[in-house]
């Protein structure tokens, strides 16, 4: 199935998605799959799960100001590190083969504990990320978290993964409409854990989480058309 031109319009000048899908693709059939409707609340079997990482610094203080705190890049809090352990634990019974995260901080050391605890792949790939806004959606280049988290494959991450300007909601409701297909062709998306952000999960189900906050999808079904941004 060949990938949408998402990736190679001004937001992903270097074809960031596209190669980052094809690199975790290759490691499992394109057959297609079969689940059922997104829902939040109890986890329940048969569905691939997104998960909200923990809270971060820019969590903390934007829910209290409502403002821009300008934390470039915002790791997690003690509490968002809490979260990531809680999650870890409540997910070892879970079927789950790999987990995919984006590039931002927060979504990574929210994987550590659970990929550790699950003894499960990392797989990064942008296309998960956040919707480009506030200044915790300026990333860290690609060479520095390679320093950062050495035992994971930046390969197929460009150097300057995040667009230079505020991402429109089409863009990200296209990236989630193009990961939403990526993962329909897998015959064990059912088996995947994806740590992401509030604006990428909302294109995908439509719904508001919290942050540690866990929901399931099945991604042979139609996402959403329309999602209110209202943070």
């Amino acid at each position: 199935m060949a990938a949408p031109g998402l990736a190679l319009t001004q937001k992903n000048p270097g074809g960031t998605l596209y190669r980052a899908n094809v690199a975790w693709r290759k490691r499992g059939s394109r057959a297609a799959g079969r689940g059922v409707v997104c829902r939040v609340g109890r986890l329940l079997c048969g569905r691939m799960i997104l998960m909200r990482h923990g809270q971060s610094e820019f969590n903390l203080h934007f829910s209290v100001s409502r403002r821009d705190p300008g934390v470039v890049d915002a790791p997690l809090t003690e509490l968002g590190r809490t979260q990531a352990v809680e999650a870890a634990q409540r997910l070892r019974g879970e079927r789950i083969r790999r987990i995919i995260t984006s590039p931002y901080t927060r979504a990574l050391q929210t994987a550590a504990p659970i990929a550790a605890a699950l003894d499960v792949p990392v797989f990064i790939n942008p296309i998960v990320r956040e919707r480009y806004k506030f200044a915790c959606d300026i990333g860290t280049p690609r060479t520095e978290l390679e320093r950062a988290w050495p035992r994971h494959d930046f390969s197929t991450v460009d150097e300057i993964w995040w667009p230079p300007i505020e991402e429109p909601e089409a863009f990200i409701m296209d990236r989630a409409r193009l990961f939403r297909a990526e993962m329909a062709a897998l015959p064990d998306w059912a088996d995947t854990l994806i740590i992401s952000h509030w604006g990428f999960i909302m294109s995908m189900t439509g719904q508001s989480v919290m942050n540690g906050q866990s929901l399931r999808c099945d991604p042979t079904i139609p996402g959403p058309t329309e999602v209110s941004w209202r943070v």
